[in-house]
């Protein structure tokens, strides 16, 4: 009996085949931990996605003396919360000098006007300048207060 041979499909174009897998290979984060921090008369808005562990989460750097880290962990269930740290950057190392840890998923605070965690404000114990921050997640419905 004769071999048949299939007919060999036509090769997909090289740059969409290229755009499929580097569009495959992102990550995709369903939600987003934006927090805004105001130190100086600057606002800037940091951003942290879930993570499976917190020893991984580097610090910030937030104008010459702060340093900000935003722990937010989903899984497991037990550890799940957002962890949000204030460092002193002293010559010394960091110095802790604020932290709170909120559940996951926070309480809905439908139209608050600074997120979940409410305003914070963090002073130089050296310098008496002032951090402020508040944050909130977002999702692909938008940010959730």
């Amino acid at each position: 009996m004769p071999r048949r041979h299939l007919p060999i499909p036509l090769m997909p174009n090289r740059g969409l085949l290229v755009a499929t897998i580097l569009l495959l290979s992102q990550p995709v984060y369903a939600e987003t931990l934006r927090c805004q921090v105001t130190y100086g008369g600057e606002t800037r808005e940091l951003e942290a996605h879930p993570v499976s562990s917190p020893y991984s989460v580097p610090v910030q750097a937030v104008g010459s003396y702060f340093l900000f880290r935003m722990v937010f962990q989903k899984e497991p269930a037990d550890l799940a919360a957002i962890r949000l740290y204030v460092f002193a950057d002293r010559s010394t190392g960091p110095v802790p000098i604020q932290q709170a840890t909120h559940p996951y998923p926070p309480p809905s605070h439908a139209g608050a006007t600074y997120g979940f965690t409410g305003l914070n404000r963090v002073y130089e114990p050296i310098r008496d300048g002032e951090l402020q921050y508040w944050c909130a997640l977002s999702s692909a419905r938008g940010l959730r207060q």
